[in-house]
């Protein structure tokens, strides 16, 4: 457990400003959720799943299924990634997990409803870059197909994990939107309580074979300060407007 003085410190050396965002059929706005899968969210489902009961992570997948919800409701647009990868090809520096075909690839229980929802896409990838995992053999990709389909201004994004997967997308979205390869793309919009990431405290850490340390609640904030560095908006709080 991370000391509240030193993540104290770390927020005010770091802070992330963020703001409220109300959602209106005034800006085209599409939801992309983030290998909200078993294999990272559901209680012993595997190797990266949390060993116990975790905080952060449900509060992470209740706000997913609220957005999920309520986009579905107005018929707006939703890209859902999974992390599903084939037993022959390793992920390093991560231990087996998301295999194709098996319960950690599928989406948490209190999604399962998505994959019937006629304005959801869902996309299953085999890497850590969603932007990168949409990628087809004849080099298109399918979420660059989905945001000018849906003439899409801003993407908001939420999922796990912050710092790795979420992270990585948001900043690939973000260089691509430079390039002008998502138009009408404006906007990459993180909503921190709609993100999680998994804990891996020093103590524990020391005692496996090359494992990094991973203090959840700093690592989250570093996720969101990285993303926020790249360019993407960050906020705390999203409600809907009528």
């Amino acid at each position: 457990m991370v000391s509240s003085d030193v993540f104290s410190l770390l927020k005010n050396e770091l802070p992330v400003q963020q703001d409220s965002l109300s959602l209106s059929s005034h800006l085209k706005t599409g939801l992309v959720l983030v290998d909200i899968v078993n294999g990272f969210c559901t209680v012993g489902s595997g190797n990266l799943a949390p060993q116990a009961p975790d905080k952060q992570i449900q509060g992470m997948v209740d706000e997913s299924v609220r957005l999920a919800k309520e986009f579905c409701r107005r018929d707006w647009p939703v890209y859902a990634l999974l992390d599903s990868h084939h037993p022959d090809i390793p992920e390093p520096p991560y231990p087996p997990h998301c295999i194709a075909g098996t319960e950690e690839s599928e989406l948490v229980p209190a999604l399962h409803w998505l994959e019937k929802e006629p304005n959801a896409t869902l996309r299953r990838k085999d890497c850590i870059d969603g932007f990168i995992g949409s990628l087809e053999k004849d080099g298109s990709n399918t979420f660059v197909d989905w945001v000018k389909a849906n003439e899409i201004k801003a993407v908001l994004v939420v999922g796990i994990c912050t710092d790795i997967c979420v992270l990585d997308f948001v900043c690939s979205a973000l260089s691509a939107r430079n390039r002008r390869l998502l138009t009408p793309l404006e906007d990459v919009i993180v909503y921190s309580h709609g993100c999680a990431t998994f804990d891996l405290p020093v103590h524990v850490a020391k005692n496996i074979e090359g494992a990094l340390a991973h203090p959840q609640e700093i690592m989250h904030h570093v996720g969101l300060y990285m993303a926020k560095g790249r360019g993407a908006k960050v906020v705390s709080e999203v409600s809907f407007g009528t």
